[in-house]
């Protein structure tokens, strides 16, 4: 009987899952359950070892397809790694990004000459930057750190009370301060609201793992973090390839 296969109208589902392992035992089921997995394209397992005595091994799975998302996780479980904590997301735009309209009244007000020329330019850098939202290749870092996130409801600080223009103006001085950072971090922001118990989640890789640090500390300071930022607990480890991470770990293949 055929599978049946359940995939998002829009983006990647995205699995982080953390697991502890059974030191001794064979991995061998578990590596060919990420092989077959990563042999149908555009998945992919992204592996790190954590670091810290919460979990053993944390695996990124991506793909379109959340019905080969659910068997693997399935098949991850079933041998000698035990579940400890999962994420479930979706890839997906921001809803605060420029629309065509916003973008040529920018250029209008600030006085651009050749603003069609501008438009086709900002239309080009719109494409890339939908691809790498929507249908992300991560690769690999040296260090990943990775949390969930939701905005407040509070009293005098109720994020989805405040009208779009106001969390717009937020979110743009938010990705300002976070700017200075990207050429040592890569980030990856997934949805989860109505997936989890959280509404995103936060992949940062890097070379340099105090750099994980300083971004996330400075970015705290920015007004839509410490207005309206709710952070979920952290996870971080040193990326390698998964058979790496089994030996690692104490696990034959």
């Amino acid at each position: 009987m055929s599978e049946n296969v359940v995939s998002p109208s829009e983006g990647w589902g995205v699995v982080h899952l953390f697991l502890r392992a059974r030191r001794g035992e064979s991995a061998a089921a578990a590596m060919a359950a990420i092989d077959r997995f990563c042999a149908s394209d555009p998945n992919y397992v992204r592996a790190f070892s954590v670091l810290g005595g919460r979990a053993d091994i944390g695996f990124m799975c991506v793909s379109p397809n959340l019905t080969a998302l659910d068997i693997l996780v399935k098949e991850l479980t079933s041998g000698p790694l035990e579940h400890l904590d999962s994420f479930v997301s979706v890839t997906e735009l921001s809803e605060y990004i420029s629309t065509e309209e916003m973008e040529r009244a920018r250029l209008e007000k600030a006085g651009e000459t050749d603003i069609d020329a501008k438009m086709a330019a900002w239309h080009e850098r719109m494409v890339v930057y939908r691809e790498n939202k929507l249908h992300p290749r991560m690769p690999m870092r040296k260090f990943i750190c990775f949390y969930p996130m939701s905005k407040k409801r509070d009293v005098g600080a109720n994020w989805f009370e405040l009208p779009f223009e106001e969390r717009r103006r937020l979110m743009g001085g938010h990705a300002r301060s976070g700017k200075p950072h990207q050429p040592n971090i890569l980030q990856l922001i997934t949805g989860a609201t109505g997936w989890d118990d959280w509404e995103w989640g936060v992949t940062l890789l890097s070379d340099d793992p105090l750099a994980v640090k300083q971004v996330v500390y400075e970015m705290r300071f920015d007004e839509a973090s410490a207005t309206y930022a709710v952070f979920g607990p952290f996870w971080v480890g040193m990326m390698m390839e998964p058979g790496d991470v089994f030996k690692r770990c104490g696990l034959s293949l």
